[in-house]
Parts: structure tokens; C-alpha cells; sequence
């Protein structure tokens, strides 16, 4: 096959870009477990690529160790917790919360030995991992998820995602697929034609569609008592970091003035943690500011949006199962208008890849700042090309 100008450019270009073949990146907050997952019960997780065994002390705290024996590599999990130490199912030895070997049975000293223990920080109905250098898991870094502290209402849950996270994001960050992926859900056919604004800083992604006038979904009408009207739809997606992306939504009644229309707000976090570099932990926590006190709009909302949701992961993992046959030396993926953003966090992730592996260096600051407007892509004939 012979490649074209603008596919050759295309393929030059995404050499820049991180995908499934990107290391991960370990000096970094991710979400572990829910936590309603972890309990006196061992779990075994796997979390970019290091296979880790949870479980909670006596006190209700939770503990992350390698799910290793490192007598024979038995794994941890299958063994029994007693008190709060977990006894290795084979040979029987005995490690404390810090992942500290304090008894074998055949013999009287343990010799110092130990596995490694991960630093946690539960957080409302999830758990977060430290899963690089020790000395630099400041909980002070934890991203925030601005709907646990706002006293929203919140619903969370987990999808088993057999595809890169990478992809998680840039689905997140151009939502023109909800017309086509979603058109049985959540998606309508004027929300791929809608009006956007993008927003890049070195950091922080962030796209804004405003959708107006359009008839809501069920999901959105229905709490909203927008049935039948001319409604808005402004939803922001927010790439915050690696480990967290915020989907913020606000609905209301056209024919209403500003001052009379009610405060109706959603927030998502799309929460993609990676176990492998095929396999994704996909976390959602929903919150709203509306119907407050009925439950049954909870339900509702969460049973639509996980249908949504499942889609999502339907689409990726088919996504994900082409490339894995078609990439080769010809392989190329051309990028649109509404890719911006989502180029610009897939040239984030490569680089903070290759900073940690050693590849590169840079001064760029540790955190995110406001977002400022990007630059234009440049373009081949009149197809946007990342560079």
C-alpha cells in the first residue's frame, strides 16, 4: 500500500501522540477501588501492570501490598487475614500493613524481609493509589471531584474496560460521538453539529458544546421536568489528569428568562485507572444538584447512564480489537477540528510517559493552571493534523 501526502503526515504526527503502547505513568493519583469493594475479604487487582492485594485493618483502613509472597510467589490474596496481617496461603508467612514479614513458621527471625506497601487515601466512595516513588505521594495532589464536595446527590460505579485508557480520554474529550454511539441513549442527532469552544493549557484540556435549542434526551428531560421543551444543553469536558475526567452539564427551559430558570446541574468523573495496556478499571461517580431528595430519580438517572456508559465500552473494545490486528507500517489516523483537545492531552500523556522513563526532560510546571486558548493545528490541504 502506498500511502498519500496527507496520510503519511497523519502517520508522522501520531508518533507524537500516546496510545497503547505508551508506558504508563506511575507518579501519579489513580482510583483503586471503590470503596465498597475493599473489605476483610483480600482483593486482587491488577493496577499498571503491578498486580496488588487489598484489604481493610480491624479499624476499617484500608491496605494495598504487592500481591506477592516473596518466599515463593504464592499470591497474597488466596492466603487468610488474621487480625491485621495477611498469612500467606502457602508456607505461612506473616505480613503487617506495611507489607513487613514478622513471622515464619520454620524458623525463629524473619531476616527483615518484605514486599511493597502502597500508599492509600480513601476519599468518599472511592480509594486512591500512590503507585510511584514513595516520597512524592502528596495527598495534597489528589485531584478533586467537585460533586462529593458540593453535597450533591452521587451514584458510583465499574465497568471492566478491555481497552487502553487512553482511548477512555480522548472519547471523553470529543463528544461528537454522542450522536452516532449513543443514539439509542443519551446522544441526539443536533449534539455533533453543535457550536464548541476548546480551552488548552500545558495540563488542563477542557472543551465546552453548547446544544440549544434541542429536545433532552429521557435522562435529562425526565428529573428535569424538560419533556417537550426547547431546552440548552452546555456540557464542558474537563481532562483534569491521567487518572480523572470531569463531564459538567447544565440544562434549562429556553423560554424562560435567566433569573427564572432553576439551578439544574450535573457532574461526571470518568475515572480510567489502567491494569494493563489493554485493560482499563472504569470508574463513574454522578452527582446532581437537583431532586435532591428522590431516590427514585437516582436510580433512574444511574440505570440510563450506565446503559450510556456500556456503550462507551462496547465502542472502545471494538476499537481496540481492530488496531491490535491492523497496526502496521501502514497504520495512519487522520484527526478533525473537534480532535484538538484530545490531541493535546494524547501529547500530554506521551510526554509525562517519556519524562518518567527518562526519555526527555522539561521544566513544565507540575500543575495545572487556567486553561488558555490553544493553538491552532496545523493542516494538511484542509485536515488538521496534531504536531
Amino acid at each position: 500500500m502506498t500511502l498519500t501526502r496527507i496520510q503519511r503526515a497523519a502517520q508522522v504526527a501520531g508518533k507524537s501522540l500516546a496510545g497503547r503502547d505508551t508506558p504508563f505513568i506511575f507518579n501519579e493519583w489513580y482510583v483503586a477501588a471503590l470503596s465498597r469493594e475493599v473489605s476483610r475479604e483480600p482483593l486482587a487487582r491488577t493496577i499498571l501492570g503491578k498486580t496488588l492485594v487489598f484489604y481493610r485493618k480491624q479499624d476499617g483502613g484500608p491496605v494495598a501490598l504487592s500481591n506477592r509472597c516473596a518466599h515463593r510467589s504464592f499470591p497474597l490474596d488466596k492466603g487468610t487475614l488474621v487480625g491485621d496481617h495477611l498469612v500467606c496461603g502457602y508456607h505461612g508467612m506473616r505480613y503487617n500493613e506495611l507489607g513487613e514479614v514478622i513471622e515464619v513458621p520454620s524458623q525463629a527471625s524473619c531476616g527483615g524481609i518484605s514486599i511493597r506497601h502502597y500508599p492509600l487515601v480513601e476519599m468518599g466512595p472511592v480509594i486512591w493509589i500512590w503507585m510511584g516513588q514513595p516520597e512524592q505521594a502528596d495527598p495534597a495532589t489528589i485531584p478533586e471531584m467537585p460533586m462529593l464536595e458540593d453535597g450533591w446527590v452521587t451514584s458510583e460505579d465499574y465497568m471492566d474496560l478491555k481497552a487502553n485508557y487512553v482511548y477512555l480520554h480522548e472519547n471523553l474529550l470529543d463528544l461528537t460521538h454522542l450522536s452516532f454511539l449513543h443514539a439509542n441513549t443519551f446522544g441526539t442527532p443536533d449534539y455533533a453539529r453543535a457550536d464548541f469552544d476548546v480551552q488548552i493549557s500545558d495540563t488542563r484540556m477542557w472543551l465546552k458544546r453548547y446544544v440549544m435549542p434541542t429536545r433532552l434526551p429521557p435522562v435529562w428531560a425526565k428529573p428535569t421536568r424538560l419533556e417537550g421543551k426547547d431546552a440548552a444543553r452546555i456540557t464542558t469536558s474537563d481532562f483534569v489528569s491521567p487518572a480523572l475526567h470531569i463531564v459538567h452539564a447544565e440544562f434549562y427551559d429556553l423560554a424562560l428568562a435567566e433569573s427564572e430558570r432553576p439551578d439544574q446541574r450535573i457532574k461526571t468523573a470518568h475515572i480510567p485507572t489502567p491494569s494493563t495496556a489493554t485493560e482499563t478499571h472504569y470508574f463513574v461517580v454522578h452527582g446532581r444538584n437537583f431532586a435532591l431528595e428522590e431516590g427514585d430519580v437516582t436510580d433512574f438517572m444511574h440505570q440510563q447512564l450506565m446503559a450510556a456508559f456500556q456503550e462507551d465500552v462496547v465502542g472502545l473494545q471494538q476499537q481496540e480489537i481492530l488496531m491490535a490486528a491492523e497496526m502496521d507500517d501502514n497504520y495512519f489516523e487522520i484527526s478533525v477540528k473537534s480532535d484538538a483537545a484530545s490531541v493535546a492531552m494524547r501529547r500530554y500523556i506521551k510526554r509525562r510517559a517519556n519524562e518518567e522513563q527518562g526519555l526527555i526532560t522539561t521544566d513544565a510546571p507540575a500543575s495545572s493552571t487556567a486553561p488558555t486558548a490553544p493553538a491552532a493545528p496545523a493542516t494538511v490541504g484542509n485536515i488538521p493534523v496534531p504536531v
